[in-house]
């Protein structure tokens, strides 16, 4: 296992005292409690007002602010205390935020997670035991009844389907104005293919970013008219075609068109088993000439700086699991490298650390495919 030097440090070798460990394997056992209470101390304001009061605030003055019952707060701040979001002064009995708990607040990617778990996944989780040894997501039935997530996506409760695009869009969000300098800057690209390009946001970003961007969008024919609906109207829509495709029929081709400078994979292979992403791949080729290049933006967990992303990675691959499809993860280098060889593609190049640690594998037609055209 080829891992970053960042994880190396952590997942090598033994770092948890006795105590230490002891005690994280509690949080572990006591896993939902924690994320409740943690996330209604937020939602229910509790955090910021503790954050915003200079000297930190006594039961008292919190009921005073609050609705809640002393009983209620007595409950949650109680646990609160003991996972570590909060502490307390014993003589002023005034309660102050901890560092987890700014982190709480303030970081964007734990808000987005707390609200993607809660709203999309926990009551999914149930039933993960059994998603893993059908390999199918039979914690999907918690939402609705489709075979996969993403042919349930424009039916979603809600609630569910915001917490979902704001989950799926800060990941990719944040790494898109380094990616369009690569595709557009360093490799000339014109005409390109958004595959999965779900509400289009990545192709509005193309399309504002060069005059000369012509996109086609290849998505299932739910989420092409979701696209549709989005783009409507905005600037650059004219340039922004949809193909409908269920990428799970391997006998679904992908459109032939000259000219085809790049095919886009922006967090999409990781919504298919290996197998899949061989297929999807190979018929990818056989639509590329020797110009074209598949642009591949994952967030490969074992290429991560810090464990506390990697965690984040792996976790999600449990929700892919249980909810989305049953047989798809958060890859690690080793095996994308071997979908690409298995489809006839060979690597091109490879962009680190973009975003909130996305890479972009860039690939084209393998010399031996291409010698045999």
């Amino acid at each position: 296992m080829n891992l970053s030097e960042g994880l190396k440090k952590v997942y090598t070798e033994e770092l948890q005292s006795a105590g230490e460990a002891q005690r994280y394997a509690q949080i572990i056992a006591w896993g939902p409690m924690v994320f409740q209470t943690a996330r209604i101390m937020v939602k229910w304001g509790i955090m910021e007002l503790i954050n915003q009061s200079d000297n930190g605030l006594t039961l008292g003055e919190i009921r005073e602010k609050t609705d809640l019952s002393n009983y209620a707060l007595k409950c949650l701040l109680e646990a609160s205390l003991s996972i570590g979001i909060i502490m307390v002064d014993p003589e002023s009995e005034r309660f102050c935020i901890t560092k987890a708990g700014w982190f709480l607040l303030n970081d964007q990617s734990t808000r987005v997670n707390i609200d993607m778990n809660h709203d999309v996944n926990y009551q999914g989780m149930f039933y993960l035991d059994e998603s893993l040894k059908q390999g199918r997501p039979v914690g999907l039935k918690t939402l609705g009844d489709w075979p996969t997530l993403y042919e349930g996506l424009s039916q979603l409760p809600p609630q569910a389907k915001e917490s979902w695009l704001n989950f799926d869009h800060f990941y990719s969000d944040e790494a898109f104005e380094e990616a369009l300098k690569i595709v557009f800057d360093e490799h000339h690209v014109k005409k390109l293919y958004d595959v999965g390009g779900n509400t289009g946001k990545w192709a509005l970003r193309c399309v504002g970013y060069s005059a000369d961007a012509e996109v086609t969008i290849l998505d299932l024919p739910q989420q092409i008219r979701m696209m549709q609906e989005n783009t409507a109207g905005k600037q650059g829509a004219e340039r922004i075609k949809g193909f409908p495709i269920n990428f799970l029929d391997e006998q679904a081709a992908f459109p032939r068109q000259e000219g085809l400078d790049a095919i886009w994979m922006s967090q999409f292979l990781d919504c298919f088993s290996m197998e899949q992403i061989v297929s999807i791949l190979k018929r990818a080729q056989v639509v590329m000439t020797a110009d074209t290049r598949i642009f591949i933006m994952e967030t490969l967990w074992d290429r991560q700086r810090f464990d506390t992303a990697a965690l984040c990675l792996t976790m999600t691959s449990l929700y892919f699991t249980a909810m989305a499809n049953g047989n798809s993860k958060m890859y690690n280098t080793e095996d994308m490298k071997h979908c690409i060889r298995e489809a006839g593609l060979e690597i091109e190049q490879l962009y680190d650390h973009l975003g909130l640690g996305h890479t972009i594998i860039v690939a084209r037609k393998a010399e031996s495919t291409n010698n045999q055209k």
